[in-house]
């Protein structure tokens, strides 16, 4: 038998963005990112450095309004990619979390890929802006995830003052604890699921 390929491509187009989006689960860090959004581009570079995810995203939106219906729309198909990928979730170890401390930052990120869509964010930001990418965006972006992939996803900021380091402290946790949540456990034939599936 051959190595399954966990492996998925993402297009969305609509009158306020244009996506296209892939990613391999068992990549080695691999990124190619051009959304238009510098600290976004930056957040997924290390999510995928770190999670060791090969990820491509490309995104023309309307900028010329402001980053949120690009950034929302590159974080909808990052889920839909994640969801697809997995499959029916066979074999994987399926929660997991992280800390990550970034300088003076702590950031602790807790997933379950259950199939049930669900996200809390406790954290503040002190300014409104990191780059051009609205601070109040980021738990959007993180519900935008976690909705698309069918994920139960807490983020939180511990501590910290500098801004750039609290939104990237978030996405290198949140890589960590996905890589370690997407995993194959070698123990496990089937769905992690006493229900039978993780799929609703």
């Amino acid at each position: 038998m051959g190595v399954e390929l966990r492996r998925a491509s993402i297009q969305r187009h609509t009158s306020e963005t244009r996506v296209e989006l892939s990613l391999d689960l068992d990549g080695a860090g691999v990124s190619d990112v051009a959304t238009g959004i510098g600290m976004l581009d930056h957040m997924l570079t290390l999510f995928a450095h770190h999670g060791l995810f090969d990820l491509s995203a490309k995104c023309d939106g309307d900028l010329e309004i402001d980053e949120h219906h690009s950034a929302e729309d590159v974080m909808i198909c990052l889920g839909q990619a994640l969801a697809q990928a997995l499959g029916d979730k066979a074999g994987i170890v399926r929660t997991a979390h992280s800390y990550v401390p970034m300088d003076e930052t702590l950031a602790r990120v807790a997933v379950d890929l259950s199939g049930r869509p669900y996200a809390v964010f406790r954290g503040e930001f002190t300014g409104s802006r990191v780059g051009v990418l609205s601070t109040d965006l980021v738990p959007h972006l993180l519900e935008s995830l976690a909705f698309h992939a069918g994920m139960n996803l807490h983020a939180e900021i511990l501590y910290g003052h500098n801004d750039h380091h609290r939104v990237e402290a978030v996405f290198k946790a949140l890589a960590r604890a996905l890589d370690q949540a997407t995993r194959k456990d070698d123990r496990r034939s089937g769905v992690p699921s006493t229900k039978g599936t993780l799929n609703n």
